[in-house]
């Protein structure tokens, strides 16, 4: 699947940075509101007063604690001003998505302007798999505020591809880089998160009008060559790449794919050469060493295929491709014990994978 090349994890990746410290009060003075204080300003520092406790133990990643020091002030003293709001904040960090959209409902309804509740109530419909009502909260409010850890402007973009508003999408996300939403470059932009979304015929309808409008565009030939390669159209992948290597010829993926294409036409001394080239420009991809084995080994070049692929697992020891070749490729060399704790450690870790949700 498309979607396995492109595993679109910045989501979960991003929710698990750390909130925004909570101010705390360090002296029982600082407790009580000035004598002069007005009474806004009083009323203010009383009610920050008396949520220091759970934004401190939200900020240490207590959210359980958190909110059950937030139900014990609402029991205590239900007219703290903001409470919603904090409530809200404790769930959407909690990841209970639902609580979280009632409380930031009610925190709209009591200050339509408190805009770091609206953009969360947008981000909390998204992760609740509601994205259509996502999007109206997120049009209003695309500061990024740090508490939601997510760029809401992406999120946006996100939730008009899965309602399928694909030119209010390209919007957004040209928005995001700061290009226009008619240029060339927003087409590629948005067509590289269709492709992550699974949306591969508009993917490559916008890759296309992005070929159109500026046919030396970097990444766009790439992008084509990467659709044509997946329904395994073979010619018309490799001749994409190509055209990418002309464009950008310093771009060591595109010498990898276009390996990759040949290697499936069995063109394997193309395909190596052009892995070579790959490996040279960048060494840090595991890809291109796991090809080059797996073609050396089809060339009968199996011991040099065995040092390529134990380059990759040294990189990646926990992907079991290079483990499943390497096991194949010390049974062709009859060593068995090898190939057997090879081939076994693969199935290990492809059952680990799929046991994942």
């Amino acid at each position: 699947m498309l979607n396995g090349h492109y595993p679109f994890l910045i989501l979960s990746a991003a929710l698990l940075l750390s909130v925004p410290p909570a101010r705390t009060q360090s002296s029982t003075s600082q407790l009580s509101p000035s004598p002069n204080a007005t009474p806004s300003a009083a009323g203010a520092q009383s009610s920050a007063s008396a949520l220091a406790p759970s934004r401190t133990l939200l900020a240490q990643g207590k959210y359980n604690d958190a909110l059950a020091a937030l139900h014990d002030l609402e029991e205590k003293n239900p007219g703290v001003a903001g409470l919603s709001h904090e409530f809200g904040v404790a769930y959407y960090k909690k990841t209970d998505y639902l609580n979280a959209i009632a409380y930031l409902k009610k925190a709209r309804e009591e200050n339509p302007d408190d805009g770091e509740a609206i953009q969360l109530l947008g981000i909390s419909f998204y992760l609740a798999g509601r994205p259509a009502e996502a999007i109206a909260p997120l049009e209003k409010v695309q500061t990024w505020f740090p508490s939601a850890n997510v760029d809401a402007s992406y999120i946006l973009g996100i939730c008009y591809i899965q309602t399928k508003d694909y030119p209010h999408a390209r919007g957004a996300f040209a928005k995001m880089f700061g290009v226009s939403s008619d240029s060339a470059a927003s087409y590629l932009f948005t067509a590289r998160m269709l492709l992550r979304q699974d949306f591969g015929p508009v993917a490559e309808e916008y890759a296309q009008k992005a070929v159109s409008l500026d046919p030396r565009l970097p990444l766009a030939h790439f992008l084509l060559g990467e659709l044509d390669l997946y329904h395994s159209k073979v010619p018309e992948a490799a001749d994409e790449f190509q055209k990418e290597l002309q464009l950008n010829p310093g771009y060591a993926p595109a010498y990898y794919k276009l390996a990759d294409a040949y290697s499936r036409i069995q063109k394997f001394d193309e395909a190596e050469k052009l892995l070579q080239r790959s490996i040279w420009l960048d060494s840090t991809s595991t890809g291109p060493y796991i090809l080059m084995g797996k073609v050396l080994a089809k060339k009968g070049e199996t011991e040099l295929a065995v040092r390529t692929l134990q380059r990759a697992l040294a990189m990646d020891p926990n992907n079991p491709v290079p483990h499943h070749l390497l096991g194949q490729a010390y049974r062709d060399l009859g060593k068995s014990e090898d190939a057997e704790r090879e081939l076994r450690v693969a199935a290990q870790l492809e059952e680990r994978q799929s046991a994942k949700p």
